[in-house]
């Protein structure tokens, strides 16, 4: 048998298992596209606006001046307002139960809830003696049709938080930990073993925990306390690398460790602080990192020192993936700022706790 046929038989399973730790669940796909994500304050901002605008428009077309829209809009919005938050709160309410269905189910309840919510505000109005008589078959017709665009909405946005294929996994994996970092990892490990044997031993343990939560760590999010962990050990390991020149200080809160973000997503701003900070000058940087929690919120801020002249050019890509991640777990709850200023260039987030 060839060597070409043995690797060819070597399959993905295989490669990923030998790196994994007893114990790790293997890397699965999610099977099933959750539809019904109501429970989000960016989703039931953009559904109420969604409502309103085709309520403004919709009035326009028996409005005779603005003075007779604006009434007419009105009396609308105390039956479309409503019915829509009604139909967001029972669609977060029953969230677990919707999943279990197949997709088809998951619109055809969603529609019925909308035909429900339509006749829920038409009886408002009714009730109020601002409809007679009461219109339920197109109340029922409106609801059902607005629903449905709210359905094809939640599946865009549970498309987009969830990976679609398996290269698109992969290329997820590729970006989290270069593969420079990993050769210079080893390079400083090979050149302890003889030297101090017990230090690297520590490098190649904390190596092996970075690999473990970026090959085997499937989940949604994941606490800022085993975010700030991994970004430790991997502070660690560049501190064998550039020993004095890489200067960290750590200023945490506890209190904000409980805070969810999307896994490895402080790993690359640590990174990217070490990369356009420390690496590119001959005598080091600073890199500080802090966590405070304040209220409902947390900042989470990552600063670092730049040699003169350097600005802050190449943050780019890295820093856009970040927020592209954050925004999918927390829509417009989080926030992400960067700032460069007097030589420190920082990245700040904030997001709910």
């Amino acid at each position: 048998m060839s060597l070409k046929t043995d690797l060819s038989s070597f399959g993905e399973s295989t490669m990923l298992g030998g790196l994994s730790q007893p114990g790790d669940e293997p890397v699965r796909l999610p099977a099933r596209v959750i539809v019904f994500d109501a429970c989000n304050v960016g989703v039931v901002l953009r559904a109420v606006l969604f409502a309103e605008a085709v309520v403004g428009v919709g009035a326009m077309f028996s409005a005779g001046h603005f003075v007779d829209w604006l009434l007419r809009f009105s009396l609308l919005t105390g039956g479309v307002l409503p019915a829509t938050l009604a139909w967001l709160i029972v669609a977060c309410l029953l969230k677990r139960y919707l999943a279990r269905l197949g997709t088809p189910l998951q619109w055809a309840a969603g529609i019925t809830m909308g035909a429900l919510a339509g006749l829920y505000g038409c009886g408002l109005l009714t009730m109020l003696g601002m409809l007679a008589p009461a219109p339920w078959a197109a109340s029922a017709a409106a609801g059902a049709l607005l629903s449905s665009v709210l359905v094809a909405g939640l599946v865009w946005r549970a498309k987009a938080r969830t990976p679609a294929a398996t290269a698109a996994r992969l290329a997820e994996l590729q970006s989290r930990i270069r593969p420079h970092f990993l050769f210079n990892t080893l390079n400083s490990a090979i050149a302890l073993v003889r030297a101090e044997p017990a230090k690297a031993e520590s490098v190649l343990e904390d190596l092996s925990e970075l690999f473990r939560h970026a090959l085997a760590d499937a989940t949604e999010s994941v606490t800022l306390g085993q975010e700030i962990e991994l970004a430790q050990r991997y502070l660690a390991i560049e501190q064998i690398r550039f020993g004095e020149r890489l200067q960290v200080q750590w200023n945490l809160d506890p209190e904000a460790d409980l805070a969810k973000l999307p896994p490895l997503l402080l790993q690359p701003l640590v990174e990217n602080a070490v990369r356009h900070g420390v690496e590119p000058s001959a005598v080091g940087a600073q890199v500080k990192i802090s966590t405070v929690r304040r209220g409902s919120m947390v900042v989470i801020k990552v600063t670092n020192s730049t040699p003169a002249g350097v600005g802050e050019r190449g943050h780019g890509l890295a820093l856009a993936n970040v927020r592209e991640r954050l925004a999918l777990l927390h829509d417009v709850q989080a926030q992400f700022k960067t700032v460069f200023r007097d030589g420190m260039f920082q990245v700040r987030l904030e997001i709910p706790l």
